[in-house]
């Protein structure tokens, strides 16, 4: 497993998340207002998804990298082809 660049950026991301997504289970189990529950499942969704695209595409840029460098082309075409399906 290789550490890549974004990968601190992506974990404080997802804490973040995380952090917002334990907020919204308590902002239920205090019948808060509706609206505002889901602006925060929306800021958690976004930030997941937000997170998900720093990683594929620097997936794809580490992994076009060593293709080019003749370190396994075909490996890196079916590694692009397999995380383009969760653009």
């Amino acid at each position: 497993m290789s550490v890549h660049p974004s990968h601190p950026e992506i974990i404080k991301r997802l804490k973040r998340a995380e952090g917002h997504l334990r907020s919204i289970v308590t902002m239920l189990e205090e019948g808060r207002d509706c609206l505002e529950i889901a602006q925060q499942m929306q800021a958690v969704e976004s930030a997941v998804s937000n997170a998900k695209k720093t990683l594929v595409h620097d997936h794809i840029d580490h992994c076009l990298e060593h293709a080019v460098d003749g370190v396994g082309a075909r490996d890196a075409i079916s590694q692009f082809k397999a995380i383009t399906k969760y653009l």
